[in-house]
Formats: structure tokens, C-alpha cells, sequence
């Protein structure tokens, strides 16, 4: 079970890990150890996630959310199997702690009366700069 905060925990029929090769350099180890991990969380279909924060973090996740309605994150950036494990598994928290957090709503507010003064004095004022550049009748 992998616990994300005191109401959401996540079950383990709902994470597949899938351990491959990593990509890059390293020699023999590269060739021979499967230490990348790839992490799939079936959001869609879990219940321990509400709707509003499933559309939440269908927007977070972005191109890893995939059209069957799963998340799928990759970790190669260590030697280590385990240690690409935890690092998905906490990227994974990390999404969905920021989805569970809802945005504060924007109170549209109006300009005050003397914010609308100072801009419209700004303007004329910038327009007698610029009705001064006009050409210069010279003398020849």
C-alpha cells in the first residue's frame, strides 16, 4: 500500500511496476541489469481517488496519462532497481498530492477609481509626448 496523505492510500493491485533496461551509458551493467523502472497507476478505475481530483490529475500528468485512463512514469535515473523504485513511487505521491489540492477560486475584483485616473493621466500624458514628435519646419 503506498500512502499519499491521511485520507488517500493507494493499493497494490492498482500500481504495476515493470522492471526494463536502462538507456545511456554504463558499460556492462547497462547491457546485462533490467534497473529502470516503469511505474503504471490505474487512476481512472481507482477508488481511493475522487473525480474532481482524477480530472485534476489527468491535467497534471499531461502525455503520461494514457488513453485507458492510467498513468505511466519511468525512473532511470539510478544504478539501482530499488532505488528507481522509490524515486517513481514518490514522484507518483507528489502528483497526486498536488491534485488532491484544490485551487482557490478568483475573486474578480474591479480597478479602484483612482487606479483608473492615474492610467487615463498616463495616457494623455504619453500622447502629448508622442504629438510632440511631429517634423520640425526647419529653415533652409
Amino acid at each position: 500500500m503506498l500512502r499519499i496523505t491521511d485520507e488517500i492510500a493507494i493499493e497494490d493491485w492498482e500500481l504495476t511496476e515493470q522492471f526494463i533496461r536502462a538507456s545511456g551509458p554504463g558499460g556492462q551493467n547497462v547491457n546485462k541489469v533490467s534497473s529502470a523502472v516503469e511505474l503504471r497507476f490505474e487512476a481512472e478505475r481507482s477508488p481511493s481517488l475522487s473525480d474532481a481530483i482524477k480530472s485534476r490529475l489527468k491535467r497534471l500528468a499531461g502525455r503520461r496519462w494514457t488513453m485507458e485512463g492510467a498513468i505511466v512514469l519511468h525512473c532511470d535515473e539510478t544504478r539501482s532497481q530499488t532505488r528507481n523504485r522509490e524515486i517513481v513511487r514518490m514522484r507518483l505521491a507528489d502528483l497526486i498530492r498536488k491534485a488532491s489540492i484544490a485551487p482557490k477560486r478568483r475573486v474578480p475584483t474591479k480597478p479602484t477609481l483612482g487606479s483608473k485616473r492615474r492610467r487615463l493621466r498616463a495616457k494623455t500624458l504619453h500622447g502629448e509626448v508622442k504629438a510632440l514628435r511631429g517634423k520640425v519646419e526647419g529653415e533652409d
